[in-house]
This record gives structure tokens, C-alpha cells and sequence, in this order.
């Protein structure tokens, strides 16, 4: 390891970091991503000279991932040597740590907002291990400091639950840090655990659903935030809405660990919507597949990526029912607690008795016991629909718009990005509220002639279709932005062919201030939110759309490169043409939507050859040539293999 004093590789982006921090010009050879990251650190207002503690951010009072690594983390500390270890949240929050590392004391918010450039939150964006040395942090206390980051993977869903950090004196010029090694191996560690953990929770709340679910009309289903099981009855009972009530009064439990209140309204929606869907036989027990839809085709489980990716069928057992492991042990029985009746939303037809499932004094999920209500005549009236851009529950989404919400907040130039009819728009009027805006719209004419003056009253500007912006546009906003850098202006922006340097700038100075949206097939689980929104309201008297599970998965399954906007054309059609009732069912779906070829399935060989590729990829941080070289294979080989596999389950 080379030490503070012989480091001459960071000579050069030391010197050009005091430069940085004069405010003089910058030598050439600055690598981008570290003059990038050094500009959003000052953006964000961080001081390079931390002299106090970082504003600390409240800490989670259960958090399931510091419960499953403290012992791991534990087992590790001693071998650490001069060295420090952290563990962070997804939030980037300091979940606990050991060792001495300069900042160590103050930096317990390992955010870019509150400390600038560092290795976890490297990490936490690209998804891969991430290393920082010396001068390539903003803050001066970490100059003589090197960390590698590994980010910690949820082992159902894959989406990052927070990074392993090791930190250590400066040891710049000798390939990966030394501490690489130690860093994966505590990752792979905790999501093992992990691993284990959520297939004890699974046993768990398959004996209570099993409990619960003793008669052929019993209508149970049970939730834990990841897995949903549902008896048959209650597949006629739990329409969308009452399981997107019953997701959030789970959600609620495991949050506080409680039960709220016996007339509470259902808690808010974190948008930890539910991967797995089972479904009863008639003697009470999971079976195989869910009831026909009306075309005859079976339900199959499906479990989906919290991000919209793969989708995979689970395995079931000899009977039928999915294969879990049952136990004997008595520790894995939860705690029966008094039943409490759940408020929920009108025109459900039912109503639910909530049992919380406890395991080890914490709260797993529910078991919802449904009961259908008494047949009522129907009283028209107009119930208000949710606004689209704030329709849907995935992480991603709800993610995006939590995020966009935060920075709305400060009437200043805000930059939404996604592909074209991700919801760019109806999110900006969404966040504009009652703010009636100038509206510019650059897919219309791209010579705007917009009289930026008209903006010194504080009326915000929406500018869609920035892309198509003509040049002398691109230069008035610019020089606006420089004059005025507080200007309230949403911009929408759908990338595609590469950006001159004159709208790069541009995009440069919103990017501090930037908000990805993500695509429609990132994020399918949210489909049957917005199907009903879509939809157009009935006519008096007339039935809302509906749909049947096999159409659902179809619709769930396709790529979508319109987004929402081609989904709403689709269901709009629908709603106009078609000239029977009942529910929607898969063949009358347009042809690219309906019949999307299935995935071809690998054989036990590929599987393995597939799973060691990709091992080797994470343990090389996504380098493509080492990994070839690990498994003593050429790289045009990886490179085939590799979209060999794309696509297949």
C-alpha cells in the first residue's frame, strides 16, 4: 500500500482539486466524472472544510437489514486492522460502523448532499462496486482516505437495500483497493442472510394463511410486502383497489410494528407493492394455478423485480402448492393477536378482518380475512379518479416522484427526463398545482420566440420537448439560467440522438436539478393502477372496464416503447369498440400486446454456465475482460454467451 507521502498518480488531481476550490482554471487531464461529482457537491452547497457533525437523518427504528448484517459484521470487525467498516441504508444513512476513519465522527449521512463524492453513494448509482481515493472526495477530511463500496442486493427482488463500506488509509496506484476483497465477501455474507431470513418469513406466513384458510369458502388473503397468497373465494372479493388497501395496512404493521387503530384510514402506500400471487383449491391449500380466467387459461405465479425485470415462475411441491419449507420448530409460529376490522375504500363489496403475523417479536405481514357485504342498491355518483402522474406504486415510480415532489418544492429550474410518454408532462402540471404556467412547446415549433422577461414575475415556465429546441432557444436559456439561476422553469426531455455542446451546457445546468422517470416496462406491477384511471368513465348505467388475469398478464408482460401514452390509446380503444360485456380477455388485445412470444426456459447446464458468468461479472465489477479471463474464456465468447441468455427465464 502506498502511503500519503508517495502517492505521485493523485499528485496531479490534488493539485487540480485546490485549483477547483480557488476557482481557477482547471488543467485537461481532470477525469470527468470527478470534475462532474466536485461540481454537484458545491451545487449542493457541501463546504469542503466540515468542521461539524452532518446534519444526521432520523435512522429507522427496525431496520431489517442492520438486523440481518449486525451479525456478520460482527464476526468481520476484528480482522479489519487499521481499517473501517460501514454499513448504509438505501438512504445512505450510517446504520452502524466500526474502526477509525478520518470524518468518521461527523459523516453519518454518506449522501452527496450532505458530504459530496464518496464510494457508497458510487456505489448505490451504478450498482456495482465503486472505489474513491484522496482528492477524488470533495471534503478535506477524507484526502488521505480510500474507500471501496459494495452495494447489498435484496435477494428476491434484486433492488439495493443499502452498501458495505471499507475505508483505510490512502493506498492510490496499486490496482483495487486492498480491502476489495473483504467488502464483497461481507456483502455476499448479508445476502445470504437475507436470503435465509425472507425464506423464514415465507414459512411463516404460509402457516398462518394455511390456519386461516381451513374451509373451501373461506376467503383469505396474506401479505408480507413481497408474497401475496389468495384463497380461491377471495379471488372473486379482492378487486385492486382492496388489495392495494390491504398492501398498505401490511406495509403499515411492519413499519410500526402495531396495530393502528380500530376506525384508522389506511396508511399511505410506500409503493412496496407485491411480487408473488397464489391462489386457493377448493380443500383450502395452494394450488399450482389460480382460477381460470374467462378464456379458460391459468393464473401461474409469477414473481416480478421491484425495477420491471425478470419475471420467473415459482417451483411448486408434490401437491401443488409452492415450495416451501415447512418446520416443526415452534419459533416459527407467529403470535396471535386480537383481529381488527380494515377500513376499506367505497365500493369495495366486502369488508376485512386484519390479523397481524408476528415472528420473533416482529411484525411480518397480515393475514386479511374477507367477508362480501350485503347486496345494496347502487347509488350513482361521481367518484374522483387519482391523477395519472401519481398513479402507481413500484419503487421506481414512487422513487421518482417523491424525489420530484422534494425538489418542486423550490420554485427553481427542475429537468424531467424519460422516454417519450413515460409521464413526463402530467407530472410537471401535477407539481405545478393550481399555478396556471407559460407553456412552450418545442415539437410544435422548435423557433419558440418565448420572451423570457415575461418570466421576472415569477410565473413558472413549462417547456416540453426540449430535444427539438432551435439554437437560438438553447442560447436565450442559457443565458437566462446564467443571469437568473433561481428562474421557475420544468423542462421535459426525452433523450435520443446526441446533444450539441450548446444543449449540453444546457443540460449540464439542469442536471443538479434532474429527475429520471422511469420506463413503463421498468415498472409493470404498476399497470393495474393505471388501468383504471385510463380508462374513460363509464356511461350512467354502464359496467367499468375490467379485465381478465390472463389479459392483466399480457398487459403486464409487454414492453410498452409508447409507455403510458400507448397503453391509454390501447385501453382507450378498447373502451370505445369493443361490442361485448364482461370482462377484457386476452384476445381482444392487439396483436403485438397479445402475443408476445414466451420465453425460452434453460436446461441445468445453462443455468449453471449462466450463473457462474454472471458470478464472475460481480466479482470483477461488471469488467467484461477479466471476467473472460477468470473462467478461461476469450471475450468475443463472453460477449456471445452472454446475449445468448437475454430474454430467457
Amino acid at each position: 500500500m502506498t502511503t500519503v507521502e508517495h502517492s505521485p498518480a493523485l499528485a496531479p488531481l490534488r493539485q487540480a482539486r485546490e485549483r477547483f476550490l480557488s476557482d481557477r482554471p482547471l488543467p485537461d487531464d481532470v477525469p470527468d466524472e470527478v470534475l462532474a461529482a466536485w461540481r454537484r457537491a458545491r451545487f449542493f452547497g457541501v463546504r469542503h472544510d466540515l468542521d461539524g457533525p452532518v446534519h444526521d437523518r432520523e435512522l429507522p427504528a427496525d431496520s431489517a437489514l442492520l438486523e440481518a448484517a449486525r451479525p456478520v459484521l460482527e464476526r468481520i470487525a476484528p480482522a479489519l486492522g487499521h481499517s473501517a467498516m460501514l454499513l448504509t441504508d438505501e438512504r445512505l444513512r450510517v446504520l452502524w460502523s466500526t474502526g477509525e476513519v478520518p470524518g468518521d465522527d461527523r459523516c453519518r449521512d454518506l449522501s452527496e448532499r450532505e458530504v459530496g463524492h464518496n464510494s457508497a453513494a458510487l456505489a448505490l448509482r451504478t450498482r456495482r462496486r465503486a472505489e474513491v481515493h484522496g482528492p477524488e472526495h470533495f471534503l478535506d477530511v477524507w484526502q488521505d482516505v480510500s474507500a471501496v463500496s459494495v452495494p447489498l442486493l435484496a435477494p428476491d427482488s434484486g433492488q439495493v437495500l443499502g452498501t458495505v463500506t471499507v475505508a483505510s488509509a490512502l493506498c492510490a496506484g496499486c490496482g483495487p483497493h486492498p480491502g476489495a476483497a473483504l467488502a464483497e465477501a461481507t456483502a455476499t455474507a448479508v445476502e445470504a442472510e437475507l436470503l435465509a431470513r425472507s425464506r423464514t418469513a415465507e414459512r411463516v406466513l404460509l402457516d398462518a394463511y394455511t390456519r386461516a384458510a381451513h374451509g373451501p369458502d373461506r376467503a383469505v388473503v396474506a401479505l408480507d410486502g413481497r408474497n401475496r397468497l389468495v384463497s380461491e373465494a377471495a379471488v372473486r372479493l379482492a378487486t385492486p383497489q382492496v388489495l392495494a388497501a390491504l398492501e398498505r395496512s401490511s406495509t403499515s404493521e411492519r413499519a410500526s410494528g402495531t396495530r393502528p387503530p380500530h376506525d384508522s384510514q389506511p396508511p399511505q402506500d410506500t409503493g412496496c407493492g407485491p411480487v408473488v400471487e397464489r391462489s386457493n383449491g377448493a380443500g383450502g391449500g395452494p394450488n399450482r394455478e389460480r382460477p381460470t380466467d374467462a378464456e379458460g387459461g391459468p393464473a401461474l405465479e409469477r414473481s416480478h423485480d421491484a425495477r420491471g425485470g425478470l419475471n420467473r415462475e415459482r417451483p411448486t411441491d408434490a401437491e401443488g402448492g409452492p415450495a416451501f419449507e415447512r418446520s416443526n420448530d415452534t419459533g416459527c409460529r407467529p403470535v396471535r393477536e386480537q383481529p381488527y376490522d380494515l377500513t376499506l375504500p367505497d365500493g369495495a363489496g366486502c369488508t376485512a378482518e386484519i390479523t397481524p403475523v408476528r415472528h420473533e417479536g416482529r411484525v411480518l405481514g397480515i393475514v386479511a380475512v374477507l367477508e362480501a357485504r350485503p347486496a345494496e342498491a347502487p347509488v350513482p355518483r361521481l367518484v374522483p379518479r387519482p391523477a395519472l402522474a401519481l398513479a402507481g406504486g413500484s419503487v421506481p415510480w414512487r422513487h421518482a416522484v417523491a424525489r420530484a415532489v422534494e425538489l418542486a418544492r423550490v420554485p427553481e429550474p427542475l429537468l424531467l427526463t424519460g422516454e417519450r410518454g413515460s409521464g413526463k408532462t402530467a407530472l410537471a402540471r401535477e407539481l405545478l398545482g393550481e399555478r396556471e404556467p407559460l407553456v412552450a412547446d418545442a415539437a410544435e415549433s422548435p423557433e419558440l420566440g418565448v420572451k423570457y422577461s415575461e418570466l421576472a414575475d415569477g410565473r413558472p415556465l413549462l417547456l416540453r420537448h426540449a430535444e427539438r429546441l432551435a439554437q437560438p432557444d438553447v442560447a436565450a436559456l442559457n443565458s437566462l439560467l446564467d443571469e437568473h439561476p433561481d428562474v421557475y422553469l420544468l423542462v421535459t426531455y426525452t433523450p435520443g440522438t446526441p446533444p450539441g455542446p450548446c444543449f449540453q451546457r444546457l443540460l449540464d445546468t439542469l442536471a443538479a436539478r434532474s429527475v429520471t422517470l422511469p420506463a413503463l416496462r421498468e415498472r409493470p406491477e404498476d399497470v393495474r393502477e393505471l388501468l383504471p384511471v385510463l380508462a374513460p368513465r363509464p356511461a350512467p348505467g354502464q359496467p367499468p372496464l375490467t379485465w381478465t388475469l390472463d389479459a392483466l398478464r399480457a398487459l403486464e408482460e409487454h414492453p410498452w416503447p409508447g409507455n403510458v401514452t400507448e397503453l391509454a390509446h390501447v385501453v382507450r380503444a378498447l373502451a370505445e369498440h369493443r361490442r361485448v360485456t364482461g370482462p377484457v380477455r386476452r384476445a381482444e388485445l392487439p396483436d403485438p400486446v397479445r402475443e408476445r412470444p414466451a420465453a425460452r426456459r434453460l436446461s441445468p447446464m445453462e443455468h449453471a454456465e449462466r450463473t457462474a458468468i454472471l458470478a464472475a461479472l460481480r466479482r470483477h465489477g461488471g469488467n467484461k475482460a477479466r471476467a473472460a479471463a477468470a473462467l478461461g474464456i476469450g471475450r468475443a465468447t463472453l460477449y456471445r454467451k452472454l446475449r445468448g441468455y437475454q430474454g430467457i427465464s
